[in-house]
């Protein structure tokens, strides 16, 4: 969380540029007086990291509302490992990253001294690698890391030098005892910055809150990981605080394929159109009653639907938007949580993977939800782990963030005192039998060659009508591929044919079938040609939402 005062301007064409070494009031630079008062209020909350033996070796089931000492329901407990045995400090945000070659799951947890590399693929028995130390031996409360093409980006904030730290994850391949890392390359266009966000699609990094950009968004190029450069500014809506950047594949036509960032920006939900770099568009500012702190959100898979939260409202609401119409969105429903599960305790981050909305809320750790019925503002929840077992009070500690995107289902939580908690839900179903349904096979695609990979469906009674397919391919030339889904009967629906101009790496992308004349029961398949030589890849996981 933080504060500031917003600050309005047109930031487009060689503006925009210019606006990256402008210096802008940062709520957390350590010489503005707001951020003096935003580390104030955040340090009076602050507990030393929990000393406690690292749990491992053996997963403890959540029975009967509880997983050893930490309250659950419906997750269970893997294993845990205090900041003390993963370099220290207090903990923060987070990220993860799957080595394609190897199929090892990592998490990277941020500390407030530096980021820890842990391998997860064994969960009951996860490795200390060893650490990236904070730029400079400096320290933050504030330091956020996502991941492109194996490498990890990192920044920080109330750190006016720290810029953005660049680190090739394939050399943990070869770690066997912990060490110290030093960096692969460093981005100096900006100094501290508030979160990070990544568009895989296309090879950009999004630092948000920073020194420049009037604390909007800085957009930074990393297609080549090793050598960013800077690829302009979003500041007509000044201050942004977080934000999630996708290839747009929704319900506004206008606006298919375009490359479109939803900005959390402290009382409004501001879209903008990035597609051209030099010129974003703002599409919509849109606000809501008892805005406090508009702090992060999620789109839905067909980005149709959003879920957010407001950090300072004190009722841990979530927000739901229907973003079919990005130049005017709506807020259309509010779930409240589960007061006995939740207390009053503070809404942080949130996800959504696989139908469920993955949450963040300090001091009552991760709360998972089942989101099939969003698009009717409709919630449910499903499963809860507690890491901060003492009370549920509005206080800044606990689960800062959780990261549920491993294909192995693992959930991670970074807690500010606790360290990496790794868990594991149990929701019995919900909602893959209510209409998801996946594949996480491995399939190789070979040069001038067609394969494919299929999922059974069962148990549906109505026709799919708008079918949403997600398909996350590896392949080291996109420009390749056709990519169709065929159906029980043998139509096929042409997902994706590529110019072979495209050279980015993988597809990761979800897309909108309509199948309202098919039977959804029976054996669905997703093809792959792959029409050049020398780049190959493979189909990682796919999957059918009904």
């Amino acid at each position: 969380m933080r504060t500031s005062i917003r600050v309005a301007g047109l930031a487009v064409g060689a503006l925009a540029l210019l606006l990256t070494v402008t210096p802008a009031a940062s709520a957390h630079d350590p010489d503005s007086v707001a951020g003096k008062e935003d580390l104030r209020r955040h340090q009076s909350d602050h507990q030393p990291a929990w000393r406690y033996a690292p749990v491992t070796g053996t997963a403890v089931p959540c029975v009967n509302g509880r997983a050893g000492s930490y309250p659950c329901s419906n997750v269970d407990l893997l294993s845990a490992l205090p900041l003390s045995s993963i370099g220290g400090g207090n903990g923060n945000s987070m990220w993860g990253w799957t080595d394609t070659s190897t199929n090892k799951e990592y998490i990277l947890v941020g500390r407030s001294n530096g980021t820890a590399f842990v391998d997860v693929t064994d969960a009951v028995n996860p490795k200390y690698l060893g650490n990236l130390p904070s730029y400079n031996g400096t320290s933050s409360s504030w330091r956020d890391i996502k991941v492109y093409a194996n490498h990890a980006y990192v920044g920080a904030d109330s750190i006016s030098t720290h810029g953005m730290q660049v680190f090739d994850l394939t050399r943990l391949r070869t770690v066997t005892t912990p060490q110290t890392f030093t960096e692969d390359a460093h981005y100096t266009g900006f100094g501290n910055s508030h979160t990070l966000s990544v568009n895989e699609e296309t090879g950009f990094i999004y630092a948000v809150g920073s020194n420049t950009c009037s604390g909007g968004v800085h957009m930074v190029n990393v297609q080549n990981p090793k050598q960013p450069t800077n690829a302009g500014c979003v500041s007509n809506d000044g201050y942004v605080h977080e934000n999630q950047c996708v290839v747009y594949h929704g319900a506004d036509a206008a606006y298919v394929n375009h490359e479109i960032c939803f900005n959390y920006n402290e009382d409004t939900l501001t879209i903008v159109d990035v597609t051209n770099k030099s010129a974003p568009k703002q599409l919509s500012r849109t606000g809501y009653t008892n805005a406090r702190y508009t702090h992060q959100g999620w789109l839905t898979a067909d980005h149709r639907m959003l879920v957010m939260d407001d950090e300072l409202d004190n009722d841990g609401r979530t927000l739901i938007w229907d973003v079919a119409d990005l130049d005017a969105p709506r807020w259309t429903g509010t779930y409240t949580p589960n007061a006995s599960s939740m207390g009053a305790a503070i809404d942080h981050n949130q996800y959504i993977h696989n139908g469920y909305v993955y949450q963040a809320n300090y001091r009552a750790g991760l709360h998972i939800l089942d989101a099939r019925n969003i698009a009717s503002n409709s919630l449910t929840e499903v499963g809860y782990f507690d890491i901060y077992p003492a009370d549920n009070a509005g206080n800044f500690n606990g689960a800062w963030n959780v990261y549920p995107f491993l294909k192995s289902g693992i959930v991670a939580i970074n807690g500010i005192e606790q360290g990496l908690v790794l868990v594991k839900p149990n929701l019995g179903g919900v909602p893959p039998t209510g209409g998801y349904f996946e594949n996480t096979a491995d399939v190789a695609i070979t040069d001038n060659a067609t394969v494919t990979s299929s999922i059974t469906v069962t148990g549906q009674t109505a026709t799919p009508g708008t079918l949403k397919v997600g398909v996350d391919i590896k392949h080291t030339y996109r420009g390749d591929l056709v990519i169709s889904l065929i159906a029980p009967d043998g139509t096929v629906y042409l997902l994706e044919d590529f110019p072979n101009s495209d050279s980015a790496d993988n597809v990761l992308k979800t897309y909108t079938v309509n199948a309202s004349s098919e039977a959804p029961n029976g054996v669905w398949k997703l093809q792959v040609k792959d029409v050049a030589s020398q780049d190959v890849g493979k189909i990682d996981a796919w999957n059918l939402q009904f």
